[in-house]
């Protein structure tokens, strides 16, 4: 039951042909004999659960989710619970009410299983930190789910969960989905609220952080997306744009297989081409697109992620540096030396970054749709931070170019596997849209999968013995 997907689950209960309850017990069984070899969990709503399932089951009311268990990545507010976003600075902490994104899918039906674990402060892309531990991934238990939102994509993976809620402000969403095979949308900024997260997703870092859906497939996210989408007063980015019918109607994708002239591994180029050649048989256009002026764009990102809000961070752990997570060091060390980024300099590089912005949109009025590789490269051991290409080794900075430049400008973007390494791991494909044209990328997503069938699957953690999933953990 575990293995059906949240479309499916939603269906099936909004019929009345499987039972809430029924659901509920399968993913808790699921998550008691998988979670210790995963770790993906900060803690787990199984009382709270059931109580909402025996409500659901008798319940007369029927919403799109209704009865459907869900996972929340623990850097949004669920009522009476604490957000501790990974970090000992934040004990204590007791959300007074939900997120509103965690508050519509309440609303819609869902059932919340329970929260996912994160690094320190969202600034990792490995997801670790000293309350909860190391989340390992469902593909290769050496190997990370990737970060910030890996716990949830470790749980929705492994079927721990159908679906859920992550954010984004630099791949976060993104990297995850590509490492552990799923679906995942970064939306424009507004589409979603980011109400109730933390860190808060407001000015001027707020251009680059979002909340969105993920889940096992882009059906699923389209699902997600029309629940938690929709205007929200105190989210300072929300912007009242109702959901429109897709318009794919002479539709031509551009094609990246690298950002400018950064490599990436050939198993991600190859995923990119196998995704062309569906998009090019289901009757759109598969053009070259060599964007022009942003190359400067993954630096500009770092500059409002990295350089702008770390001595904030810096002063938040002022005489507990001993208490902070490498994830959140690893992070404060790029930037150690550096002068606090004066006034002039934010104004110049929010210049800069409009600038940039109008000048990709202008090239995208042919191509509304950008097709790039998810990632430079595959789900990487813990800890590893180099790898080779046909080309030259690169970097994690380099690795991620594909994907901060789209926080960057503001644009939506969403992965879905699209093949599976020499290695046996995912391989991700990123489809990128303009501003608010979230629902041509899910439509398009929805059928290109559909066009590519299954991928295989066999996740390390199936092949551990019942009783011994804890001996995996990290």
């Amino acid at each position: 039951m575990v293995h059906l997907t949240l479309s499916e689950m939603a269906a099936l209960t909004g019929r009345g042909e499987v039972s809430p309850i029924e659901l509920v017990e399968a993913h808790l069984a699921r998550i008691e004999r998988v979670n210790p070899a995963l770790n993906a969990f900060v803690e787990v709503f199984a009382g709270e659960a059931r109580v909402a399932a025996r409500s659901a089951e008798s319940s007369v009311s029927r919403g799109p989710l209704h009865g459907v268990p869900v996972t929340i990545k623990d850097s949004f507010d669920v009522e009476g619970k604490p957000t501790l976003c990974g970090s000992r600075f934040r004990l204590g902490h007791r959300a007074a009410r939900d997120a509103t994104a965690v508050a519509r899918l309440r609303e819609a039906g869902a059932i919340l299983l329970g929260k996912t674990n994160c690094p320190e402060f969202l600034t990792s892309y490995e997801t670790d930190n000293h309350l909860t531990g190391r989340t390992n991934n469902p593909w290769d238990l050496e190997r990370t789910p990737g970060g910030s939102s890996g716990g949830e994509a470790a749980a929705i993976a492994s079927f721990c969960s159908a679906g859920g809620l992550g954010s984004d402000g630099g791949g976060s969403i993104r990297v995850p989905a590509h490492f552990c095979g799923l679906a995942g949308l970064k939306p424009t900024p507004g589409r979603v609220p980011a109400t109730g997260h933390f860190p808060d997703i407001v000015n001027p870092c707020g251009l680059l952080g979002v909340a969105g859906p993920m889940a096992r497939t882009a059906r699923d996210l389209r699902l997600l997306f029309g629940v938690i989408a929709g205007y929200d007063f105190e989210d300072p980015f929300s912007a009242p744009v109702s959901l429109r019918p897709p318009d794919l109607s002479a539709l031509r994708v551009g094609l990246m297989e690298q950002f400018c002239k950064v490599p990436v591994e050939p198993a991600m180029r190859r995923a990119v081409h196998k995704a062309a050649r569906v998009i090019a048989d289901l009757g759109f256009a598969v053009e070259p697109f060599e964007p022009r002026g942003i190359d400067r764009a993954p630096n500009l990102w770092w500059f409002f992620f990295g350089e702008l809000p770390a001595p904030l961070t810096r002063q938040m752990i002022a005489g507990r540096e001993h208490e902070a997570h490498w994830t959140a060091l690893e992070f404060l060390e790029q930037t150690a030396g550096k002068p606090e980024p004066s006034s002039l300099q934010v104004l110049e590089n929010l210049a800069a970054r409009d600038k940039m912005r109008a000048g990709l949109l202008r090239q995208m009025r042919d191509h509304p749709v950008l097709l790039t590789p998810a990632c430079g490269v595959a789900a990487f051991r813990h800890r590893e931070r180099r790898w080779e290409t046909d080309a030259k080794p690169i970097g994690l900075f380099e690795a991620m170019m594909p994907l901060t430049p789209v926080n960057l400008l503001g644009l939506p973007a969403l992965v879905i596997p699209f093949d599976v390494t020499g290695e046996g791991l995912p391989a991700g494909v990123q489809l990128i849209g303009r501003p608010y044209e979230e629902e041509r990328l899910l439509e398009l997503a929805v059928r290109m999968e559909e066009a590519r069938g299954p991928l295989p699957k066999r996740l390390a953690l199936d092949l551990i013995p019942p009783g011994n999933a804890g001996k995996q953990g990290g």
